[in-house]
C-alpha cells in the first residue's frame, strides 16, 4: 500500500518536529551544563521525539488509509507553541496537531485507527527499553524510552479529541491493557 500525502502535510510534520525536539530540549536540558551537553540533547530530543512523533501520526494515517479514508496531518500552531512554553515550567503540554479523517469510519475503525498511535509508542519505548538492555543505557535508549511511553500515556488520555477516548468507545479491555502498558513502560 502506498501512503497518499501532500507537500503542505509534509510541511505540518516537519513543523510540529520541529517545536516538539525544541520543548523537549527546554525541559531536558534545564540543568545542562554547557552549550554542547544542550546540542547533544537537541540530537537526542530530534532523534527520540521525532521518530515518536512521526511514526504515531504517520500509523494514525496509514490504518486510516487502509480503510479507504482520506487521512492527512496538519500542525496546531497555538499548541506548538505552548509545547514549548511550558517546557520552561518543568513540563510539556503537546498535543502538536493530528490527522485528519474524512470520510465514515464508525466506533469500530475509528478505535482501530486511534489505536495505532499509541501502540506505536508502547512498541518504541518497549524497543528502546530492549536495546538497553542488550547494549546498556545510554541517554537515547533513556530517553528514547521515556519519551515514547510518555506519548502513549499521554494519548490515552479518556475525554475530548484523545485517542484515549476513542479507543475507550471501541473496547474498554484494549485501553486498559494500553494504558497499563504505558504506565509499566514508564516506571521501568
Amino acid at each position: 500500500m502506498r501512503i497518499k500525502t501532500s507537500k503542505t502535510e509534509v510541511k505540518h510534520l516537519a513543523r510540529a518536529w520541529a517545536a516538539i525536539t525544541l520543548a523537549f530540549t527546554i525541559l531536558f536540558a534545564r540543568d545542562m551544563p554547557s552549550l554542547s551537553a544542550v546540542a547533544i540533547m537537541f540530537a537526542v530530543s530530534g532523534f527520540t521525539v521525532g521518530i515518536g512523533f512521526l511514526l504515531h501520526e504517520l500509523a494514525h494515517k496509514i490504518v486510516a488509509q487502509h480503510y479507504g479514508l482520506f487521512a492527512e496531518f496538519r500542525s496546531d500552531g497555538k499548541m506548538l507553541l505552548i509545547a514549548i512554553a511550558t517546557a520552561f515550567f518543568g513540563i510539556i503540554l503537546a498535543a502538536p496537531g493530528a490527522v485528519y479523517i474524512s470520510g465514515y469510519a464508525g466506533v469500530n475503525r475509528n478505535g482501530k485507527i486511534s489505536m495505532a498511535g499509541p501502540l506505536t509508542n508502547i512498541i518504541l519505548a518497549a524497543l528502546f527499553l530492549a536495546i538497553s538492555f542488550v547494549l546498556g543505557q545510554s541517554m537515547l535508549t533513556h530517553y528514547g524510552q521515556k519519551i515514547n511511553s510518555w506519548i502513549a500515556l499521554f494519548n490515552m488520555i479518556p475525554f475530548g479529541f484523545f485517542d484515549g477516548a476513542k479507543i475507550l468507545r471501541w473496547d474498554k479491555r484494549v485501553y486498559g491493557a494500553m494504558v497499563a502498558a504505558a504506565i509499566a513502560l514508564m516506571i521501568l
